[in-house]
């Protein structure tokens, strides 16, 4: 069933054409899961940016997800069928970088602003250069990150 679930997700994200612009969060902007200022933590800013041009700003992937799986509870009235791009910031280069097309470590000993952190890289190669540097433990792409995990990592049980 979480395949399933993750396999609908993913076709419809993958289909979603690419922001028009990157979008920053400004001075003010809050993360509709944790209510943290975004903009303090630039290395780490996720984005949904929907067809309209509005965007939510998140101060993490881990926070991105749990929006993403409960979009009911963090974005009422929006869809999924309104997203227009998602986006993550690369933790080397500090680009953003397609959500779906990024790789996440888990586990590692790097903590975001909210603790244990979804760390997003651009290729498989960083990501396994980074888990064995930085002590993590898995390495997932987009679909494999579920409402549990991103919900296990504030407790660190992952």
């Amino acid at each position: 069933m979480k395949r399933l679930l993750a396999a609908l997700l993913l076709a419809v994200w993958a289909g979603l054409a690419p922001a028009q612009g990157i979008v920053k969060p400004g001075a003010k902007d809050l993360c509709p899961v944790c209510g943290m200022l975004v903009s303090k933590y630039p290395n780490w800013v996720a984005v949904v940016q929907y067809k309209d041009g509005h965007a939510h700003f998140f101060d993490g992937a881990k926070d991105l997800f749990k929006y993403l799986h409960d979009l009911a509870k963090y974005a009422p009235g929006h869809r999924r069928e309104d997203i227009a791009a998602i986006q993550v910031t690369d933790f080397y280069s500090l680009t953003r970088l397609e959500a779906q097309k990024a790789f996440f470590v888990i586990g590692s000993d790097v903590l975001g602003p909210m603790g244990h952190e979804l760390v997003p890289l651009a290729t498989r190669a960083d990501a396994e250069d980074f888990l064995k540097d930085h002590k993590g433990k898995r390495i997932l792409g987009f679909t494999e990150v579920t409402r549990e995990l991103a919900a296990k990592l504030d407790d660190g049980k992952f």
